[in-house]
């Protein structure tokens, strides 16, 4: 048995060991609210943090998402959570040349002028490695691991499990829905192919954008686990922490126009705003703009969606209570009392806070990334734990989590905007006929499947 057949082996293994100590867990937890005995949450946290740690899978993105949702979880173990990372060791070069033959055939090298077996970086489903084409292209092959469509669902049966955890702790959200949404989009990033899709969407979003770069597909030397695009240049984008603050400011309004004129002219948003998904290119020595390297996490909305975004935009711009009812309606919030609504209202504020102060400012002014969101998560866990449980859509996980992790990248850069006026002139010319024509058009020509 090589090296690599032990490491998945151990990894086969370490589920099973995952899987029991979820349970125990589980039953531990079980077992107090039964006798009577006090639960402590803090401990089974910890415990839980170390049953997934060694794992570095999809689960851990999972974990990270869910940290971003009031009460999706205990707050005990959302801090846990938070701290686990996902990246995880490339596979070695008998891996990659194994991997391109089987997805390319044995003639693969001869279609590349150059291809570096060791891998440029690495994630969670998959690596990339750099390679040059005949013509001379800079290219970056993105090679995913074998099994993993069984990795994602044994990931998601633990992700089940935590979820059972939490509901035997009166909790103050539903997570059915949650849970839905995460393995329907956990299940579409293993579709190389459907990325390959979302990219060119974004391609032709984007395509006279100078704020933005989106890379070109290479479709003969892509498959539905390989995918060949174009190797984007630029620098991480927290090499620009010290950069003067109109350098940081360019960096951000590239950063909140790729997020947000996506969302509210076409009806998609990018549902991972990792540190690892763009880079910065520049132009004469100066920060220009964002490349946008993924798309293995892409949110498509039904349109009347979007019109409930605006409108609870508007509805808190306004103090219109009835606009703000009923935009929660139409994102397919159920049975809210008249607290719940008000708990609800305290988070959309903390949401949409920066974009309803017309004035120059931090995102969120004397708050750090890792505390950020963290004071509102508390008012609403309490209005919420009193008053609830609260249904949570499943069209809201993937908004929460873009909203929460713009403005953590915001706050690393210490851009000052007015972010009101960004904002604003995003969607002044919304129409939601209009939205609805030119999504189906773009889907369409890009061959991604309208929403339902």
């Amino acid at each position: 048995m090589n090296n690599e057949e032990n490491r998945f082996s151990a990894r086969a293994a370490r589920y099973v060991k995952v899987g029991a100590n979820v349970g125990s867990i589980a039953a531990r937890v079980a077992g107090q609210r039964l006798f009577g005995g006090e639960q402590d949450h803090s401990r089974a946290a910890a415990d839980l943090a170390a049953a997934l740690g060694g794992l570095k899978g999809p689960l851990m993105k999972v974990a990270q998402l869910l940290s971003t949702i009031p009460e999706a979880l205990p707050a005990e173990y959302a801090r846990e959570l938070t701290q686990l990372q996902s990246a995880a060791p490339p596979m070695g070069p008998a891996f990659a040349k194994r991997r391109m033959q089987a997805e390319l055939g044995p003639d693969w090298a001869s279609r590349f002028a150059a291809f570096d077996v060791e891998a440029t970086a690495s994630a969670s489903l998959g690596q990339v490695h750099r390679a040059t084409a005949p013509d001379g292209r800079a290219l970056a092959v993105k090679l995913q691991y074998p099994d993993m469509a069984s990795a994602v669902e044994a990931d998601l049966v633990q992700l089940k499990a935590i979820f059972a955890i939490h509901a035997r702790m009166n909790p103050a959200v539903e997570t059915g829905e949650i849970l839905q949404e995460i393995s329907a989009r956990l299940r579409e990033e293993l579709d190389y192919d459907l990325e390959a899709r979302h990219t060119r969407l974004y391609g032709s979003i984007f395509a006279d954008d100078p704020l933005v770069r989106v890379p070109e597909i290479i479709a003969d030397l892509s498959t539905k686990r390989l995918l060949t695009m174009t190797w984007l240049e630029g620098r991480k984008l927290l090499d620009y922490k010290p950069a003067p603050l109109e350098d940081r400011n360019k960096i951000a309004r590239a950063m909140f126009r790729a997020w947000w004129f996506p969302f509210s002219h076409y009806g998609v948003i990018h549902g991972d705003p990792h540190l690892g998904n763009y880079t910065v290119f520049e132009e004469d020595g100066r920060p220009a703009g964002i490349n946008l390297l993924d798309y293995g996490c892409i949110r498509s909305f039904p349109t009347p969606f979007v019109q409930g975004v605006i409108d609870l935009y508007r509805g808190l711009l306004a103090g219109d209570r009835d606009r703000i009812v009923h935009a929660y309606e139409t994102w397919g919030f159920t049975g809210l009392s008249s607290e719940l609504i008000d708990g609800l209202t305290i988070w959309a504020r903390f949401i949409y806070g920066p974009l309803l102060d017309d004035r120059e400012r931090t995102i969120a002014e004397d708050t750090t990334p890792g505390e950020y969101g963290r004071r509102e998560a508390m008012t609403v866990h309490r209005i919420l734990k009193e008053k609830g449980p609260v249904k949570v859509p499943r069209e809201f996980v993937f908004m929460d989590r873009a909203a929460i992790g713009l403005g953590g990248v915001f706050l690393h850069l210490g851009a000052r905007h007015n972010w009101y006026r960004l904002f604003n002139d995003t969607i002044d010319d919304f129409d939601l006929a209009t939205v609805t024509e030119r999504q189906r058009s773009a889907f369409a020509a890009s061959g991604v499947p309208l929403p339902q």
